[in-house]
């Protein structure tokens, strides 16, 4: 039997006030509490429901199993010209993420480039939203993170990687920019949740169980089930999807320090680290590229608008059917929630209210 959820629909500033008191009564300053909302809130106004308000109660678990810290001593421990790596002191991803970021666009309008790898950090959202920080400073902008072990390596049955996530943001002119976010999962986690939360059946592909064959069973993951990486299946390329999540947890992990491979630790606080851990935390990367050093930013731009308006325009399969570029439909859904509110199911609205009775604040 499958059921519909019940969607109520709230404005984006009452969903952001709720966020930011639950990130000060878990001990936040004012201002990282400002950070870790609207990075929240940013993944919900553009239709990521997966990684917005709904994700709360994970980091609540999480604080409360003693994995994060909300007053983290955020610092560079080691850099060099455009490239550094920092220490986020078990800090909210939300937070560490975004100020490695504003010290690597310092670094890419000095030098040109600016990278930096995070070492233990946390959950850090979705990667667009640090990549687009890059934008207003006409860089093209990037962020990728590793996650809690959920795929197994193509033939193997032990997970070993994230959904592994990573962005890139592109500066335009008259055209929206190009944003490209994407999982090397064959899907989120989250959809999986909200699959389960909706009662619907996901398609087969998804997700394996703990012996590595296909299921359709949305509470798989619970019996030891695992995701898929992009591609799916082996027959149709999970090869590649294996390859992008190595090459995120190799950046992001072994590159800065922080844990990779099986001992990323989880989101879910009910699983504990793995023994014998070979890093700190959890790991992200991002950077910042000033257009200048190749041509005309203004040229560029221009370009972009082209490049868009030329993919907008490709010859399509059924007339009634749209092209959409990259981050597109994001930005529509964005429009729209802005106008009309944002929708949570029941369950969503049920945690927050839970959270809301917890730290005693309004919602």
């Amino acid at each position: 039997m499958h059921f519909c959820a019940i969607m109520q629909v709230f404005t984006k500033d009452s969903l952001y006030q709720i966020a930011h008191k639950v990130f000060l009564a878990m001990g936040s300053n004012d201002d990282d509490a400002k950070q870790a909302a609207d990075v929240l809130l940013s993944a919900d106004v553009r239709g990521i429901d997966s990684h917005g308000v709904s994700r709360l109660l994970g980091y609540v678990a999480l604080w409360e199993a003693g994995r994060i810290n909300m007053k983290p001593n955020v610092v560079v421990k080691r850099e060099h010209k455009s490239t550094f790596t920092i220490d986020g002191d078990e800090g909210l991803g939300l937070v560490v993420a975004p100020k490695a970021m504003k010290i690597a666009i310092e670094r890419a309008k000095e030098y040109g480039t600016g990278w930096g790898a995070i070492q233990n950090s946390n959950h850090f959202g979705i990667a667009g939203y640090h990549a687009m920080m890059a934008l207003p400073h006409d860089m093209i902008g990037m962020a990728m993170t590793n996650a809690t072990p959920f795929i197994p390596p193509t033939h193997s049955k032990q997970a070993m990687l994230g959904t592994n996530p990573l962005a890139y943001a592109f500066p335009t002119d008259k055209q929206k920019p190009l944003v490209i976010d994407l999982a090397t999962a064959s899907v989120a986690r989250g959809k999986i949740e909200i699959a389960r939360r909706e009662g619907k059946v996901i398609p087969k592909g998804w997700i394996v169980d703990k012996h590595g064959f296909t299921s359709q069973n949305v509470d798989e993951l619970k019996d030891g089930g695992m995701l898929t990486p992009l591609g799916s299946l082996e027959e149709l390329g999970s090869h590649k999807g294996y390859a992008l999540g190595s090459l995120v947890d190799v950046m992001t992990g072994v590159l800065s320090g922080a844990n990779y491979g099986k001992w990323v630790p989880p989101f879910v606080s009910y699983l504990p680290l793995l023994p014998n851990l070979p890093g700190n935390g959890l790991g992200h990367f991002v950077g910042a590229l000033e257009i200048e050093g190749f041509r005309s930013t203004s040229e560029f731009k221009a370009s972009m608008d082209h490049w868009i308006q030329s993919f907008k325009s490709a010859e399509r399969i059924d007339d009634s059917q749209e092209i959409f570029v990259p981050g597109e439909k994001e930005y529509i859904t964005e429009e729209e929630r802005n106008a009309n509110g944002i929708p949570l199911n029941d369950k969503v609205i049920e945690d927050l209210e839970g959270l809301s009775k917890k730290f005693k604040i309004q919602f």
